[in-house]
């Protein structure tokens, strides 16, 4: 369920209507948790969006500190604490805005894990745009390499022809063999 800012390369998400957009996203992920779980309620359209700018802001301040607070509990747990973690994010959520309420500590885990579920369902496209436009530049890259290496094969093999030419009076002998009785 982390929410951050991806930058690949001064990507989408950096920019003010990369941001609008992963927040338009996370607002359909509540939406559709809130819509499924029966101890999440969400009273309006702007409740969804506060609510998605509180979990946002709070996933990208608070959670860090309380990453590294609970370091020791995640590291025994092999990284299992970081849904409790999650859980505590969404009901201080539940604390901040009016419009979105969550019963029980129950529910809210079961929230995050339906909204890093959507999230990853939504992400999926971008995803595949990337990986695209990944394999498009790499693909360019390679092209350019080996540009690179048949110009210094070309180098090379010139090189040694004519390094063949000047050995021939030499008939293979070291100079100290040459210097022996």
């Amino acid at each position: 369920m982390k929410i951050t800012i991806n930058s690949n390369n001064g990507g989408f998400y950096t920019s003010r209507s990369g941001c609008l957009t992963r927040l338009l996203l996370l607002s359909i992920a509540v939406m559709v948790g809130a819509w499924l779980l029966p101890g999440v309620e969400v009273t309006s359209f702007w409740a969804v969006f506060w609510t998605a700018i509180v979990i946002s802001l709070l996933n990208n301040i608070i959670r860090p500190v309380l990453i590294v607070i609970t370091l020791p509990a995640t590291a025994l747990t092999l990284g299992l604490f970081l849904f409790v973690i999650n859980a505590i994010i969404i009901l201080m959520a539940s604390a901040m805005v009016s419009g979105f309420h969550v019963d029980s500590f129950g529910s809210a885990l079961l929230f995050s894990l339906v909204l890093m579920a959507v999230n990853y369902l939504l992400e999926l496209p971008n995803k595949y745009l990337n990986r695209q436009t990944l394999n498009q530049s790499s693909n360019q890259t390679f092209k350019q390499s080996d540009e690179y290496l048949n110009r210094q094969t070309l180098n090379q093999s010139s090189n040694q022809t004519f390094k063949q030419s000047d050995d021939t009076d030499d008939d293979g002998f070291t100079p100290y063999e040459e210097i022996e009785n």
